[in-house]
């Protein structure tokens, strides 16, 4: 799990101007679940960016989720994105 969310940090340093990231696994919350499949992640990201302050929150959340779209079709089931300054 620990290289899959060095992926993730990755992916979003190299596309978006971050300061710092965090990466929460909420996975374990939804357990019970309908939809939750134990090869999907349910995952929080807390953003420190100017660069994504600096954007709409929309615009910032789907150049995120732009990022990560392979991702969202394969390993990710559910995406909470926090940005701060």
């Amino acid at each position: 799990m620990k290289n899959y969310f060095n992926e993730i940090n990755l992916k979003l340093k190299k596309n978006i101007n971050i300061e710092h990231l965090e990466i929460i696994d909420n996975s374990n919350k939804h357990l019970g679940h309908k939809t939750f499949s134990p090869g999907q992640l349910h995952i929080h990201l807390k953003i420190k960016s100017m660069y994504l302050k600096s954007l709409s929150r929309l615009s910032a959340q789907k150049l995120v989720m732009k990022v990560l779209k392979e991702d969202l079709q394969t390993k990710i089931h559910a995406l909470e994105i926090s940005i701060e300054k």
